[in-house]
């Protein structure tokens, strides 16, 4: 079971990006926000200079035994990954608008499962980004409701396109909202565009009223 944990700083995820260092899940979101919003990917573009920086001044160490035939096995095998035949055009239009890399793994997630219906108006779709955390991507019609929910954990929400609105304000592309265990809401999406979400969290969602009790049935 995952130990809570206080959600960590965004200086913190920068750097652990800039690092190589940070979850695949928070990754796929940073470089999605940064896809948005020039003042992120100013803020990762410097994270990515000092980590340079300290690498360059870092005092070397042995390589552990194998380490270079390792290295090797590892071009070798990203070789193959190019070599390999482009997939076929997308089937579902939408997700071409989407941003990258958040469109590729959007993509591979449709392409093996498609979306899911979570309740009138919204669905979603798990991405397999090799993750410990849950990543999913949602697709909100204007003016439905997600479930009402509190979180097991802390979630992020990226707004990607379009946008929704909660009991604590308005979110657009670009804009992030982070919820913790204490937290209770209902996102709406806005009126006039179709809102793409991607969430990433570290505990399920907690429904409550009828999806509550279906969710208690279930086990869930």
């Amino acid at each position: 079971m995952m130990q809570e944990t206080s959600p960590p700083s965004f200086s913190e995820l920068y750097s652990a990006y800039a690092a190589g260092q940070l979850d695949p899940g928070f990754s796929l979101l940073l470089e999605t926000q940064s896809m948005l919003r020039s003042d992120v990917r100013g803020a990762l573009a410097v994270s990515e200079t000092i980590s340079g920086i300290m690498f360059e001044t870092a005092t070397p160490v042995a390589m552990s035994a194998g380490a270079g035939a390792r290295a090797l096995d590892l071009i070798d095998a990203l070789e193959r990954e190019e070599d390999l035949p482009a997939r076929s055009a997308p089937s579902d239009a939408e997700l071409a608008e989407l941003p990258e890399p958040l469109r590729d793994a959007a993509f591979e997630a449709f392409d093996l499962a498609g979306w899911q219906g979570t309740a009138p108006g919204i669905r979603r779709m798990k991405l397999d980004v090799k993750s410990e955390l849950e990543v999913e991507l949602y697709r909100i019609q204007p003016n439905a409701r997600v479930p009402r929910h509190s979180h097991g954990g802390t979630e992020f929400t990226l707004v990607v396109a379009g946008g929704f609105t909660d009991e604590t304000g308005s979110y657009g592309p670009g804009d992030l909202a982070v919820k913790g265990p204490d937290d209770t809401h209902q996102p709406v999406g806005d009126a006039g565009e179709v809102c793409f979400a991607l969430a990433v969290r570290d505990a399920g969602l907690k429904f409550t009223c009828v999806m509550g009790m279906i969710q208690r049935v279930l086990g869930r």
